[in-house]
């Protein structure tokens, strides 16, 4: 397609003990190795002794499975190459991972794997893509199809379903109408593939520019059934206008985008978060975004007390971006967020001004901590944001006045 890799992988038929004898213990990492995947490291710097497999500077925690495998560096990360070796898979008795492998060639480890623009590989040496399952030709079509049968490929990892649909998404691609029924038979077994996993597949999906696309397929199939069913009823011409305004953007973001549009973003999201394990940060940039964005849109109509308290959170940015976003796609007048715009320019000192009172003042003026205390300095701090309060004096004075 004309796009750069983010690494390379490397298939031959050296077994993984022969990979390992070639490239040397101290360059390779067992990772996969029950799976035939072995990882080799790259050169180290001559100046720096190497340890057993590792280099000085890097440290990796190992998995079961080819591809989860995390690094962790004290200066710089460094990533192994994976090198498999061809195989046959055995069965999938779990619906995620085969049974056992076995060893054999290229034909048959291309003809093992998920789709078929996934099932190409390169020679180097000879500068030639070498093709077993029409791969290239599903390329040029932007043709989305599994290799063989969709029923046994999706039977034997449920993950692929989802795959089909994020691949299709973001490279832009038709899924093939076979690999399309074959989605809408197994739809439901989604469910016994983790959140995690499902969320890792959403994320891409949602920050792709054709994330409606990839929404609508995941209805299509059936498959927001079990991954997202509350964006079976929604407003779909909304939705699209959202995300065209926010793009590009940010996976918080385009969750709340789809906040703004299900009947009941709170519980639609928690829901969301239960089902994608999504992180506490994303949950609550989405979440913010989504409770406080009509503050900023109708800014310029309210107390500044009810608008500035949006202003000083963490997540203001998604607030902004959200009411950007909205105001656009429902052409609503952007008067109060621009006004919201420029008060995040303030100085410090002027945008979040220090209380006139704290909790230790009322305390020296005699005042018993409790329901009452709380509802006091909220007074007291509305009062001084919307500028009825402007000196210790004033705020004092107040105070008496609310006691007797």
């Amino acid at each position: 397609m004309g796009k750069p890799p983010k690494d390379y992988d490397v298939a031959t038929d050296a077994t993984p003990e022969a990979v390992r004898g070639v490239f040397g213990k101290r360059r390779t990492i067992a990772f996969g190795a029950s799976f035939g995947v072995i990882g080799v490291l790259p050169p180290t710097d001559r100046s720096q002794p190497e340890r057993d497999g590792l280099d000085q500077e890097s440290s990796f925690t190992t998995s079961q499975e080819p591809g989860q495998r995390q690094g962790r560096a004290r200066r710089a990360s460094v990533e192994p190459t994976e090198v498999a070796t061809f195989r046959s898979d055995g069965h999938y008795s779990d619906g995620r991972r085969p049974d056992s492998v076995h060893y054999g060639d290229a034909r048959n480890d291309a003809l093992r794997r998920d789709f078929t623009i996934n099932g190409l590989f390169y020679d180097p040496q000879e500068e030639q893509v070498i093709d077993y399952v029409g791969g290239q030709s599903d390329l040029a079509a932007g043709i989305l199809q599994t290799i063989g049968d969709p029923l046994l490929r999706f039977g034997e990892d449920r993950l692929r379903m989802l795959r089909a649909i994020r691949f299709a998404t973001t490279l832009e691609f038709e899924i093939h109408p076979t690999t399309l029924d074959a989605l809408q038979q197994h739809a439901d077994d989604i469910s016994v593939v983790s959140g995690e996993r499902i969320g890792a597949e959403m994320r891409r999906v949602l920050v792709s520019v054709r994330a409606i696309e990839g929404l609508r397929y995941l209805v299509t199939s059936g498959i927001h059934r079990v991954v997202l069913p509350e964006i079976v009823d929604l407003d779909w011409d909304r939705l699209h206008r959202l995300l065209v305004q926010t793009d590009p953007r940010s996976f918080p973001l385009a969750l709340a985008c789809i906040g703004v549009v299900i009947p009941d973003s709170h519980e639609g999201l928690l829901a969301i978060d239960r089902r994608w394990r999504l992180s506490s940060e994303e949950l609550r940039q989405a979440s913010t975004a989504v409770q406080n964005w009509e503050v900023l849109i109708r800014a310029s109509a309210l107390p500044w007390s009810a608008v500035q308290p949006k202003l000083v959170l963490r997540d203001t940015s998604f607030i902004v971006a959200l009411a950007e976003a909205v105001a656009a796609a429902d052409g609503i007048s952007t008067d109060g967020l621009e006004l919201a715009k420029r008060a995040l320019e303030w100085p410090a000192e002027q945008l979040d001004p220090a209380p006139l009172l704290t909790g230790s003042d009322l305390k020296e003026l005699g005042f018993q901590p409790g329901p009452q205390f709380s509802k006091l300095l909220t007074s007291l701090r509305e009062s001084q944001l919307d500028g009825e309060l402007t000196t210790r004096e004033q705020a004092v004075e107040w105070l008496r006045h609310s006691e007797s």
